[in-house]
């Protein structure tokens, strides 16, 4: 699969931009671990083109990542195509278009997955944005605005007549949020439409190996895109890589390997942003870990990741479920 001059290889898997979540160490440890292409967390075009600084942040992107995209959301052609070519000047390997988040502080006021209400001025942003940078420009979307306005067949051509060069289709509507399934049903329908030419990406429920390849295999998506089955499990893209192609689970991705995986996540953010602001964005990570589900009563733990304020107590705290961990394997 290619994007652009982007070669992306045989069945790609990529890490959803979130926001709180795809900071620098954690798109560093998914790429380690087999992710085929990341993105940073959106960016809203007014910040950009006000120059909040925590926006500009963001932007801050390394070649150990690549290829790597950046997101940005709005709600009117001037300021997304200023922020696209601000965008641009951070070297990104794709610019993504927002029209999927279903948050009612983007939705609410027409941006993201409201745009689906405005589908003439969504064509016009994407059209403008696509003629303003070099870039390669994707969007990101989903089904519709609700289940009476199931429209993403239609408005698939139209975003390709933009101009953009793939297309990510999450299998939801605006009014389901993160509720109910993912309709992967109908992502396929678009992938196998004669007319459609650009790569299809699929997002929406992907948590297991099986289930990537589930998508490749009875849907014919070009990519699948992964979410919040990511938080606190950067190593999940290797799991899925390795039963695509075919292998054997990785034996050393024990408890130990990790432990020591989520410490240095933590390490890597506290490093390239500093201590406050890399413990606030990987505790959420550690709390979300599905490796220490079933440890007794682990709510209490949980609360006490999610209140640490200092890199210490989050690595004591990660030591001692180590020790209770490796307690349950005997």
């Amino acid at each position: 699969m290619k994007i652009g001059n982007i070669d992306l290889g045989a069945f790609p898997l990529f890490l959803a931009p979130m926001e709180d979540v795809t900071d620098i160490g954690f798109r560093l440890l998914c790429k380690r671990y087999g992710v085929s292409m990341v993105y940073t967390e959106f960016v809203s075009a007014e910040a950009l083109v006000r120059s909040v600084k925590s926006t500009m942040n963001k932007l801050t992107i390394s070649d150990e990542e690549r290829p790597v995209g950046i997101q940005i959301y709005g709600r009117d052609v001037d300021s997304m195509v200023e922020a696209a070519k601000i965008v641009e000047e951070a070297r990104p390997d794709v610019i993504d278009i927002n029209f999927g988040c279903p948050v009612k502080k983007v939705a609410g006021k027409g941006a993201g997955s409201g745009m689906l209400r405005n589908v003439p001025l969504m064509l016009d942003i994407t059209r403008e944005v696509v003629k303003a940078v070099k870039t390669p420009v994707t969007v990101k979307t989903r089904l519709g605005w609700d289940s009476d306005s199931i429209i993403i067949t239609d408005l698939a051509e139209q975003l390709q007549d933009c101009g953009i060069q793939a297309l990510t289709i999450h299998g939801r509507t605006r009014a389901q949020m993160y509720t109910g399934e993912a309709d992967w049903t109908l992502i396929g329908e678009v992938k196998r439409n004669p007319r459609i030419h650009i790569p299809i990406i699929g997002n929406g429920d992907i948590c297991t190996p099986e289930q990537a390849k589930a998508a490749f295999d009875r849907y014919g998506v070009d990519a699948v895109m992964v979410g919040r089955a990511t938080f606190g499990r950067p190593w999940v893209f290797k799991e899925m890589r390795d039963f695509i192609d075919g292998k054997l689970p990785d034996s050393s991705l024990d408890i130990d390997m990790k432990i020591d995986i989520l410490k240095e996540q933590l390490r890597i953010n506290i490093e390239r942003i500093d201590e406050y602001r890399g413990i606030l964005h990987t505790r959420r990570h550690l709390a979300a870990s599905p490796i220490f589900k079933g440890i007794p009563d682990f709510k209490q733990t949980r609360i006490a990741m999610l209140r640490a304020d200092n890199a210490g107590e989050l690595n004591e705290i990660l030591e001692a479920c180590r020790v209770r961990l490796k307690e349950m394997e005997i």
